[in-house]
């Protein structure tokens, strides 16, 4: 068998509603045949500085070496300045977004949409696969 290629990726998520996140880790964490490496910021270690430069700086430091930035969709995106700044941020440091649908979700923000590589459902196998075929 081949060795694993490990995967840097970063999960874009609200600290308010991270159980999503959690659940993510937890997928990554499970897979078979599976290495990555969490750029993320888990709500348990938040960045020390909470000014918006601070903050800006801290999110750019994350992203950078991560190969992936996988963005949940929800519609609470479509309303975060922050998940913006990460888009941006993806995409001009040339990461590969991966756009996640909600469980039961058929709206989706336009922004994320736009932004994405790829969009997938929610469920780990097409997420892992997606993180296999574009990270």
């Amino acid at each position: 068998m081949p060795e694993l290629k490990t995967r840097m990726l970063f999960i874009s998520h609200a600290w308010q509603y991270d159980s999503a996140y959690l659940t993510l880790v937890s997928w990554f964490n499970a897979a078979s045949n599976f290495d990555w490496k969490n750029c993320s910021i888990p709500s348990t270690n938040a960045l020390p500085d909470k000014t918006t430069k601070g903050l800006a700086e801290g999110i750019t430091r994350q992203i950078n070496p991560a190969q992936g930035v996988l963005i949940i969709a929800g519609m609470y995106a479509a309303h975060s300045g922050w998940i913006d700044y990460e888009i941006g941020e993806a995409k001009r440091l040339g990461k590969t977004i991966i756009g996640i649908r909600p469980w039961g979700q058929e709206r989706l923000p336009v922004k994320v949409q736009d932004a994405s590589t790829v969009l997938v459902n929610w469920n780990s196998a097409s997420i892992i696969e997606a993180v296999r075929l574009h990270v």
